[in-house]
């Protein structure tokens, strides 16, 4: 794990116990461990902190802005800049403005997985894999137009076929190795529940 990730290591933090007392919003439900046991609507579901982790291995921590392996300016973890952040590459930011791009770019993947499940209930780490999917390649990316197949297994409930559709491993036309082992991790992330990185076995 790099410097950075270590840096962030307050926004990963201990897992989040789930007080039975209070009742909590979507916003803020966080599911206890016997929960995970069961599937729910995404409409309930945020970023696990393992999966947290794993996004920051996967992405990395830039706080120079550079171009990613498909040419796109992008920083901190795996930000693509839009021309509200006003940067440019080389321009340099603070871990606080990491923090808050990368909390935004959560919050909009979030959206993005329960806009493509709809009504199809999931284990949280089904949930993270969709959740990577959508951060790693953005929800216009994962439309039924771009992606029928991994739509159509979500309309049927087809949960093997949906971890058959998780594998995107091609950036500006060519295949890129990195979004190889990604792309598996994504696979056992869904299946498994496992976060481990393959590039480690």
């Amino acid at each position: 794990m790099g410097a950075g990730a270590v840096g962030l290591a307050a926004f990963t933090g201990p897992p989040t116990q789930n007080s039975r007392s209070k009742p909590q919003s979507a916003a803020t439900y966080v599911m206890s461990a016997e929960e995970q046991d069961v599937r729910k609507p995404a409409a309930l579901m945020k970023a696990s902190d393992d999966f947290k982790q794993a996004l920051i291995e996967e992405e990395g921590v830039r706080y120079t802005v550079y171009r990613d392996v498909a040419g796109y300016p992008t920083v901190g973890v795996g930000h693509l800049i839009t021309p509200e952040d006003n940067l440019r590459v080389g321009d340099r930011i603070s871990e606080e403005r990491v923090l808050s791009l990368l909390e935004k770019d959560l919050q909009t993947a979030e959206r993005g997985v329960r806009i493509l499940v709809g009504d199809l209930p999931l284990y949280q780490h089904e949930f993270d894999a969709l959740l990577d999917l959508v951060y790693n390649v953005g929800l216009g990316n994962v439309s039924e137009s771009k992606s029928p197949r991994l739509n159509a297994a979500i309309e049927a409930g087809d949960y093997e076929q949906i971890a058959a559709e998780l594998d995107y491993t091609h950036a500006a036309g060519k295949v890129a190795r990195g979004l190889e082992f990604r792309s598996e991790r994504r696979a056992q992330m869904f299946m498994d529940a496992s976060y481990d990185n393959p590039r480690d076995s």
